[in-house]
């Protein structure tokens, strides 16, 4: 036989090579359980994990096939393991109609690989109610293949949080409404002849921000800072306030602290907007000969150069207990003229375009409220 040809020497040489082929399977076999251990242990962490997440999760693929979900999920929604792996979230009652649609959707680009960002949806439960989740998904691979890992957020808590925070914010509007009203009135019944003022000039004021094309939030503080603006005169003896015939020097210097005084008394309010800082600047103009402090040009708040020339405006065009009225046309001629030095041109050009082109008209009814655009008259309160 061939084995008998060979020498002594490759016979231990054959043994030699064969002891260490052994030797290589032994170690790769070693290595295989190793590696089955590890992965094992992987996939029983993985599960642990998958299973204590507070929030459902729900593995699905390209198709919106379920693959696998949490304990969580039947806990929720009351549809168990059976009802759930293996089927098609597409073919269930599982999402609201709606929800559905945008589901698949996000899916589709998911798939396409683009980016989403987290959506809502409502989960129908087994007893038919509604759910409202935010959802979130990341892709992973599943035993070899791509899928998504979609997480649901209940918002449910978050939505009474959000209905009880909205309607403390209510309650607190309207508390503030009822504030501002009894400081108005306060004011009014001090001072007679401007009985109504402040919301004429608050509604021209409020005209000309949204001719600017200002942001609902600035209207809003310049409405607000505008039903308040003479609140100051509070500071003001009455007899000075309704004094029939031109002010002398001192009872004029008296008139131009209420701006002040004015900044004093909402200063400790938290409006949502720079009130007192308008109130206080309402009388400053452009060129620095304002009062009460001097402030010039883009120093003076946008607020507070709107709530200026609805002020003259509404002042000139009204009677006063020194003068009767001087009508608008005078008004107009006023901020005109003085535009640039006195009155913000851009605002001046905003409250003449009002009133010559788009038939603004202060409504002068018993309580001096309201006004009239447009040939329709619509209310503004606080």
């Amino acid at each position: 036989m061939k084995h008998q040809n060979k020498t002594k020497g490759e016979f231990i040489y054959e043994l030699v090579k064969l002891r260490q082929r052994i030797a290589e399977l032994e170690t790769s076999e070693v290595q295989r359980k190793q590696v089955e251990q590890q992965l094992e242990e992987a996939k029983s962490h993985f599960e642990t994990l998958f299973n204590v997440v507070v929030d459902p999760v729900v593995i699905i693929d390209g198709k919106g096939k379920i693959l696998e979900i949490t304990n969580r999920v039947q806990e929720v929604t009351g549809f168990n393991r059976e009802e759930l792996v293996g089927k098609s979230f597409l073919k269930m009652n599982l999402l609201t109609a709606k929800s559905k649609a945008i589901a698949i959707k996000n899916l589709a680009k998911r798939m396409m690989g683009m980016k989403i960002t987290p959506y809502e949806v409502e989960v129908l439960t087994k007893d038919g109610k509604k759910i409202s989740f935010e959802i979130d998904a990341v892709r992973i691979d599943y035993r070899g293949k791509a899928a998504d890992m979609v997480a649901f957020r209940d918002l449910t808590k978050r939505k009474k949080n959000q209905e009880e925070l909205q309607g403390a914010l209510k309650k607190l509007r309207r508390a503030l409404r009822a504030t501002i009203q009894a400081m108005v009135l306060t004011v009014e019944t001090r001072d007679a002849y401007t009985a109504g003022h402040q919301q004429r000039v608050t509604n021209l004021a409020r005209a000309i921000a949204k001719e600017m094309k200002l942001s609902k939030d600035q209207i809003d503080g310049i409405r607000m800072a505008g039903t308040i603006h003479d609140i100051g005169k509070i500071g003001v003896p009455s007899e000075i306030l309704n004094k029939p015939t031109r002010l002398a020097d001192i009872e004029f210097n008296l008139i131009k602290i209420h701006p002040l005084v004015g900044y004093n008394i909402l200063k400790q309010i938290e409006f949502p907007w720079p009130v007192a800082e308008i109130v206080l600047q309402h009388h400053e103009r452009m060129n620095g000969s304002g009062y009460p402090h001097g402030v010039s040009g883009k120093d003076i708040l946008l607020g507070a150069r709107i709530l200026g020339v609805a002020d003259v405006v509404e002042a000139m065009s009204s009677h006063r207990p020194y003068r009767p009225a001087l009508g608008i046309d005078k008004a107009l001629e006023e901020i005109s003229k003085n535009k640039d030095t006195l009155y913000d041109p851009q605002v001046a050009d905003a409250c003449v375009k009002l009133f010559t082109q788009k038939e603004f008209k202060f409504e002068r009814n018993s309580k001096g409220w309201g006004r009239r655009c447009n040939k329709r008259t619509v209310k503004t309160s606080y």
